[in-house]
């Protein structure tokens, strides 16, 4: 399911002063917003009445069957909240045309990334142009894995963010994505080896706890393919643990098979 970042689109009937409000909230791209306005039902003229743009009423000429909400007179820069309100009359289909063009778009490029041997990472984006959340994500145990995330600047200059990540042993892969109302948009892969020492199990016989030789993130299955428990340490308390086999991800190793006696 696509994901409407910042997008609110609210219909609030207020019969006290027979009118309807439409309130649509995004930020602003250098675009002006369109409007459907047909006549009242009675035809006594057009149905919205008022806009009023960040809480101050707009000059826009509004009667006519379509309008234009200009947002160029309020001198804001790209990136700025908006908020816009509609003041109509009752029981009138009133109709934004293009609401797209205040729904956050992503559209960073990474001009620069670097991880360090204990896992910093920092990285430099240019031509953002919304604060859209970085997710950074790793590809462990065949699948990729939320590790972090960040919220972006939204500015089209560079920007600079950093974030710490856990190596595993050998060749680590990252990827960096915003969601926008278009969908994931995603980074290429950056890989970085690792320099520390392979993690092992150090016995596939557990009673009270499964043991590793280092710090780890991990994750245990149960035969029937039921998430256990997740985290990171150099052990994990199996003492309530049911008899029986777990699969244990670990390190960069995929379903080692422990017992718990």
């Amino acid at each position: 399911m696509r994901l409407l970042i910042f997008l609110v689109f609210t219909l609030i009937l207020t019969s006290s002063a027979f009118s309807e409000v439409i309130i649509i909230s995004g930020i602003y791209q250098g675009k002006d917003l369109y409007v459907k306005n047909p006549l009242t039902v009675d035809g006594s003229g057009y149905c919205v009445f008022e806009v009023l743009v960040n809480g101050q009423v707009t000059a826009d000429q509004l009667n006519s069957a379509s309008f234009a909400v200009d947002l160029a007179t309020w001198k804001l820069n790209p990136g700025d909240a908006l908020e816009i309100v509609l003041r109509c009359k009752e029981n009138c289909e009133v109709k934004i045309l293009n609401p797209e063009v205040i729904y956050p778009n992503s559209t960073f490029e990474i001009t620069s990334l670097t991880i360090s041997p204990t896992g910093g990472m920092e990285w430099t984006t240019e031509k953002e142009s919304a604060p859209l959340t970085f997710v950074i994500e790793q590809f462990r145990w065949n699948k990729w894995i939320k590790v972090g995330e960040i919220k972006g600047q939204g500015k089209p200059e560079s920007s600079r963010y950093n974030y710490p990540v856990n190596l595993h042993s050998g060749l680590n892969t990252f990827r960096i994505y915003q969601m926008d109302y278009k969908g994931q948009h995603t980074s290429e892969e950056f890989k970085v080896e690792s320099t520390g020492q392979e993690i092992k199990i150090k016995s596939l016989k557990v009673s009270n706890s499964i043991e590793f030789s280092g710090i780890t993130d991990y994750e245990v299955v149960s035969e029937f393919g039921t998430l256990v428990t997740s985290g990171r340490g150099p052990s994990i308390d199996a003492s309530k643990f049911f008899k029986g086999k777990y699969y244990v991800n670990y390190d960069n190793k995929v379903g080692a098979i422990v017992e718990k006696k």
